[in-house]
């Protein structure tokens, strides 16, 4: 009897602790959920997918017929561009009741990642998906013509658009922003932010031996003497007034300079800020702040309006398809960037470079089109250069965009093949660089780089990424050793030790480099060693509108457009052949400030 008993309680135990178990495994696999009696089954779900950055994790609540929320949990999208679909997405896709939401322009990876991932949250709901994703909303109903009168327009809300504006301001005008993308940034919120400028007789200009008149030099020569003199005179005598203007409108630098990517010279100075963002946390606190200036998005300029041989205003597209008309009181700058992102009109202007069809990816975000450039056809206005495209050795492997760059600054790293063989000279021009990488295995190289730029792992590269995040997310690689770090990078070990001791003994400056390299700080010889991936990428069209040193648009017969004007990537004629890494910062800043101030005293 007792045996009987014995087993029959055990039998009821391990009932009870199926049980259990069973009850525990639900709860964790979607915790708070209930039986399924309507379209979900009610609880509440979490999921994450791959973005920019890294996983963006979502959690969605469900009742039986309705999603609840939808909410970003943890995310590491770059600051400024990851923002818009992170705010509007879960917003939007609550609003419809469906999955039918487009992503939002020039956050496409962002976006998708927020769709996958509240997918699969509805997928463990039971969910049909794809009947969710058939559920478009109600289309936006088209808004009214409107008309809206300033002094200044200005075309493109990117670095040079907003200094314009901001300047046109500040002399007094009213002034109206037309931006196509449904955010302000461009392709300068894309950038390491990095900006050339020489305060002349400062102490770290002097131990720098740096001075206006050696960033005048090396900018013309890196251009292979294209560039105009003026115009280059222009920039590099302008920048370090555009550095005091921004930090008297609140915006913060790093302390010390740095040689970024092909600037030849340590004169870069770094925002406080990550990325690009701080320029426009600077220049959107001064629009939000004041009256008479306004920024329009979504909205597309098409045409420019010409009477009695003036440019008078810009005719657009609105959001919902409506007509925007714009009438400029004094003058209309056009800030609209480069075509990097136009495979057409790049393979239709390449002179240089073996292929620029869509195999080479881009660092530009999906509105560098070329807009502008068209519109300022449209008037006669005569284009320069076209032929000069840049690309960078720096693309990551997947999308082309700059993130997943390890380097700190070009003084402490290597270049490898998928040998393990350095190639060029690391601190070389920006074409020559990338014509090098052209010529090894697979177009395909590793930045190879030591602990003095990363102490811990968890110090910030240019694009507001730890290494350590870099390796977690398989876009980096570390090891305690040389030997243990060419084996996770597929590398020949005795050639990668080789590429590194050939580096470490110019350091000292005892030997020439055989590559001509003469940029140095410390010896890559501290583990752990770090090393990541990088191609090809078109990143900056120098060819573009022609202007004078006022950013005055000048036609086919080199007369002045009259009241039109231009500023950034959209002009060419300044950097010649090949931009020095951080003078691009420096163009937008320097003659968006210019003509900002020039259209607003046109007549």
């Amino acid at each position: 009897m007792k045996s009987i008993f014995n087993r029959a309680l055990c039998i009821l135990l391990c009932v009870a602790m199926i049980f259990t178990v069973t009850a525990c495994s639900g709860n964790s696999a979607t915790p708070q959920a209930g039986d399924q009696d309507g379209k979900f089954k009610a609880g509440t779900y979490t999921a994450s997918a791959k973005g920019m950055g890294g996983d963006v994790a979502v959690e969605v609540v469900l009742t039986a017929d309705k999603i609840e929320s939808v909410k970003v949990t943890s995310h590491k999208e770059t600051p400024g561009i990851g923002d818009l679909p992170i705010e509007q997405l879960p917003e939007k896709i609550v609003e419809i009741q469906g999955l039918g939401v487009d992503t939002v322009a020039g956050a496409t990876i962002t976006s998708n990642a927020i769709l996958a991932a509240v997918t699969d949250c509805l997928k463990q709901a039971g969910a049909d998906t794809d009947a969710l994703k058939a559920i478009k909303g109600d289309a936006a109903q088209k808004a009214e013509d409107v008309s809206l009168d300033a002094d200044v327009v200005v075309v493109g809300a990117g670095g040079a658009g907003l200094a314009a504006a901001v300047t046109a301001h500040q002399a007094g005008s009213s002034v109206i922003v037309l931006e196509k993308m449904p955010k302000v940034g461009g392709n300068t919120i894309l950038s390491g932010g990095a900006l050339n400028a020489v305060d002349e007789g400062s102490e770290t200009a002097i131990a720098n031996k740096d001075s206006v008149e050696k960033h005048y030099t090396q900018t013309i020569e890196g251009g292979d003497k294209q560039g105009d003199p003026e115009l280059v005179r222009t920039l590099v005598t302008n920048a370090w007034d555009g550095v005091e203007w921004l930090k008297g409108l609140g915006m913060e630098f790093k302390p010390g300079v740095f040689t970024v990517l092909g600037g030849m010279w340590p004169r870069a100075h770094k925002p406080v800020d990550p990325v690009g963002t701080g320029f426009f946390n600077t220049y959107m606190k001064y629009i939000d702040a004041n009256d008479n200036i306004k920024v329009m998005l979504n909205t597309k300029a098409t045409e420019l309006v010409v009477k009695d041989g003036k440019v008078s205003g810009v005719i657009a597209k609105g959001e919902t398809g409506n007509k925007v008309t714009l009438n400029a009181k004094k003058g209309v700058v056009l800030a609209t960037g480069g075509f990097a992102g136009n495979v057409e009109m790049r393979q239709k202007y390449n002179t240089k470079w073996p292929k620029l069809d869509d195999s080479i990816k881009s660092t530009n975000h999906s509105g560098a089109t070329g807009d502008g450039i068209l519109l300022a056809e449209t008037v006669n206005a005569e284009l320069v250069q076209m032929e000069n495209i840049q690309l960078l050795p720096m693309g990551d492997p997947k999308t082309g965009s700059l993130s997943g760059n390890i380097e700190q600054g070009v003084e402490n790293r290597i270049f490898v093949n998928d040998e393990g063989d350095r190639f060029v000279d690391e601190g070389a021009r920006r074409d020559v660089m990338t014509a090098a990488l052209f010529e090894q295995p697979n177009n395909h190289m590793w930045i190879v780089l030591d602990s003095h730029d990363y102490p811990t792992g968890d110090e910030k590269n240019n694009f507001n990424e730890s290494v350590n995040e870099l390796i977690a997310e398989g876009r980096a690689f570390k090891g305690e050793t040389l030997e243990e770090l060419a084996a996770k990078i597929g590398v020949n070990p005795e050639k990668l030790s080789a590429a590194v001791e050939d580096f470490n003994k110019h350091v000292d400056g005892k030997e020439k480099d055989s590559f001509g390299r003469t940029l140095y700080k410390d010896k890559i010889d501290k583990g752990p060693f770090y090393a990541a991936p990088r191609v090809p990428t078109v990143h900056h069209t120098m060819g573009g509108v022609k202007i004078n040193k006022d950013a005055q648009v000048l036609d086919k017969n080199a007369k002045v457009i009259p009241r039109l004007y231009a500023a950034g990537e959209v002009t060419g004629g300044i950097h010649g052949t090949n931009r020095l890494g951080g003078n691009a910062l420096t163009d937008i800043l320097v003659f968006g400030r210019i003509a900002g101030a020039a259209a607003a005293q046109a007549k």
